[in-house]
């Protein structure tokens, strides 16, 4: 059974959805946690490492034998509890992160600024010393939309700041909610959201296929 720690209650249909499509018959279970983005917003993700590590372990004495964190803000401090807990424990943005890297020139948009720096520090450790033009950018309004149960709204404002991006190799959507606001662009510049490539690598590390 492969657990996944997401942080907001729209997450588990969107893994389910992508489960079904494209690995049917791997078993998920569902934790959410809201409380443990906005401590890590309020105190800084390091500040709730020891929660995220209790909740890795509460998941792997229930029976799983891997964990995905969805979360980006929290992803760093899931993946170091690999080494305590016996299993693998992956950050859901590790994939996208690998293939930004490899492409040189990466605009990340996130609609959290705790996001930013995460994802900034794991597309350089993915990047291995190659060079890297890296360019943040936190689209305004859209976490207040999220928040207020906004998905519309939401995917809508995220989908034009991708749009406004000029001279990328490609866009880095840096939280995985705002994933289908990529179907909703008109750019022809690569736009990158983790959940696929991130739940794709939490079966093989289940599964060894």
């Amino acid at each position: 059974m492969l657990a996944l720690l997401h942080t907001s209650p729209v997450h588990p249909p969107v893994f389910d959805a992508l489960r079904d499509r494209h690995h049917p018959g791997v078993a998920l279970r569902h934790l959410v946690d809201e409380g443990l983005l906005a401590r890590a917003v309020a105190r800084g993700p390091a500040a709730v490492a020891g929660e995220v590590s209790a909740a890795v372990g509460r998941a792997v004495a229930d029976g799983a034998r891997a964990v995905l964190c969805t979360c980006s803000t929290i992803g760093a401090a899931a993946e170091a509890s690999a080494a305590r807990h016996g299993v693998p424990v992956l950050r859901v943005d590790r994939p996208m992160a690998a293939e930004a890297a490899a492409r040189g020139r990466v605009v990340v948009l996130a609609a959290l600024e705790s996001t930013l720096g995460p994802t900034e520090a794991l597309i350089g450790e993915e990047a291995a010393g190659r060079p890297v033009e890296l360019r943040s950018v936190l689209v305004p309004d859209a976490w207040a939309r999220f928040e207020a149960g906004d998905a519309e709204g939401y995917l809508r404002t995220v989908a034009a700041a991708v749009d406004a991006v000029r001279d990328a190799g490609v866009i880095v959507l840096a939280q995985a909610s705002m994933a289908p606001a990529a179907d909703r662009t008109a750019t022809t510049i690569p736009v990158l959201s983790s959940p696929r490539p991130g739940l794709a690598a939490a079966v093989k590390a289940l599964t060894g296929r």
